[in-house]
Formats: C-alpha cells, structure tokens, sequence
C-alpha cells in the first residue's frame, strides 16, 4: 500500500494532466501539463483540477505552436524551451490565482455533502452513478461519472466502483449464451463464437470489448447495462462498499485492504450482472444457427 497507494498514488494526477496536455499539444504540452497537475493537488483541486490543468496547457502549448512566429534561428528552441516556458507560466498562475481554490472548494463542498448524506440518498446516487458508467462504454456520460468518483479520492471519500463492471459483465453474461434466450449453451456459430471471445474480455473488465456487443445488438444490450449498472451502485451503496483505487475492477481484489467489504462489493457485482445477463438473454432476438443452416 506504501509503493501502490502513497507514492503511485500521488502521481496519477500530475500524470494524467501532463498527458492529456500532450495528447492536445504533443511534447511541448507534456512539461506544462505536469506542472499544472502538480499544482492541482498542492492547491487540493485534486483530480478534476488536474483535468482542466491538463486541457488548458495542451490547448495553450498549441496555441503558442501555432501563432508565435520566430526568426528561423529561434525556431528550434520553441518546441524544447519557449513553448514549456510561456505555458509553464500561464497554467501555474492559472492554478493558484483563478483554478485551484475554486474547485477544492467545490470537492471540500461535494464531499461534506456525500458525508452527511441519508442512507436512501446515498443509495439514489449510486443507482444514478452506476447506470450512468454503463450508459454509453467510456463515452462522455460515462467519463462524467468517473470523473465525480475519482474525484473524491484525493479527499479520501471512496466510492464503489462496481456499477461500472456489473453492468458490463452483465450484458456479457446473457449474451454469451445461447442467442435463443437460454443461459445454458453457447453457441458454436460463428457469431456465436465471437460473442464468447468479445465476454471473455469484459469478464477481465476491458470495458471496450462490450462495445462489440453493444454495436451488434444496441437495443437490447444498451437498457439491460444500464438496469445492471444501477442496481449494481444502489447496493454498494447501501452496503459502504469502498474501492481505494481509481480503476481495475476485480483485479483490485488482489490488493489488501482495497476494498471493503470485499464479500458486499462481490454481491453487489453478482446481483447486477445477473439481472442484466438475464434481462438480455430474455431480450435478445433468436438468430439463425450458422452451422446448423448450412447443414
């Protein structure tokens, strides 16, 4: 916990900030974007402020790259010298003078607000967050609903994690089997088979092979991760199930003390794929055996 939780921990923000900022601008947003992380955590905006750190110098490095014009002598120290300087200083100023006391004032705000919450409340939410992680597989409503998660560790208001993995398991589990709405049999057509390869990836939380099945069958797949993912939240709510890391799903269970408790936050997984596995083995349309029709 000393290596994962103090000091990798302490990294992820200026990390993710300095590459989002490189992901905009490339190298020359890199050093500013770290910087700006940086000082989002000494100001205690924590990781939404290392998002808007991180956006704001890749967009400021570009900028500059894009509209300083130098005599053909300086242009080779714009990319390693002036262009982290100018940014650097814009994005620091920005953090303390404008950002940073904003925000941690908002994270202070949000997480009395999540201290001092009911039960009935608390469980409303998770519902609301875990549908909400499964609505579109790491699109923007998603990625909104980490983002107030993980957002709150930096105040050690932990969060469960398990709407996002229940529902896409879920969808997995009755999509797996057989597409005549039984859980019983897997299919050895071809569509079948790729439908089991694209669920064992789920299973080991890789959240973009759900995409497969949410693109061949979006009518049905998308409600039932969404059914799954709420009860999913509700329970690990209602429970206190708590996920000490930002991501990783069942993996974290390999770390100890990461999550508690271990055995509610397995029950509120297993109840939220079960109703979304069954509710889209009930849905799901029958398909032509491939194999069987060409026999």
């Amino acid at each position: 916990m000393q290596i994962g939780g103090g000091s990798a921990f302490a990294l992820m923000v200026p990390v993710l900030a300095g590459y989002i900022a490189f992901s905009i601008a490339d190298r020359p947003g890199l050093t500013p974007g770290l910087i700006g992380g940086m000082l989002a955590v000494s100001t205690g905006s924590g990781f939404i402020g290392g998002i808007i750190a991180g956006f704001l110098a890749g967009y400021i490095a570009k900028l500059i790259s894009t509209q300083l014009k130098l005599p053909q002598s300086m242009e080779a120290l714009k990319p390693i010298l002036i262009i982290p300087l100018i940014s650097s200083l814009v994005v620091g100023l920005a953090m303390i003078y404008l950002i940073g006391k904003p925000v941690a004032g908002i994270l202070e705000g949000l997480t009395h607000w999540l201290q001092t919450m009911g039960t009935a409340n608390a469980v409303l939410l998770g519902a609301i967050l875990g549908g909400m992680m499964c609505t579109d597989m790491g699109g923007p409503v998603n990625k909104a609903a980490y983002a107030f998660g993980v957002g709150l560790l930096s105040t050690q208001t932990l969060w469960p994690d398990g709407g996002d993995y229940g529902g896409r398991y879920g969808a997995t589990a009755g999509n797996g089997p057989g597409n005549n709405g039984g859980a019983s049999q897997i299919r050895q057509s071809a569509a079948g088979r790729w439908q089991s390869r694209s669920g064992t990836g789920t299973v080991l939380y890789f959240g973009r092979c759900n995409s497969v099945l949410l693109a061949r069958d979006p009518m049905r797949v998308l409600p039932c991760c969404i059914v799954g993912g709420a009860l999913t939240g509700a329970i690990s709510m209602a429970i206190g199930a708590k996920l000490m890391a930002p991501h990783g799903g069942l993996f974290v269970l390999l770390i100890p003390g990461a999550i508690t408790p271990v055995l509610g936050y397995l029950v509120a997984i297993i109840a939220g794929t079960l109703v979304a596995g069954l509710a889209y083995a009930f849905l799901k349309r029958p398909e032509v055996d491939a194999v069987a029709k060409a026999a």
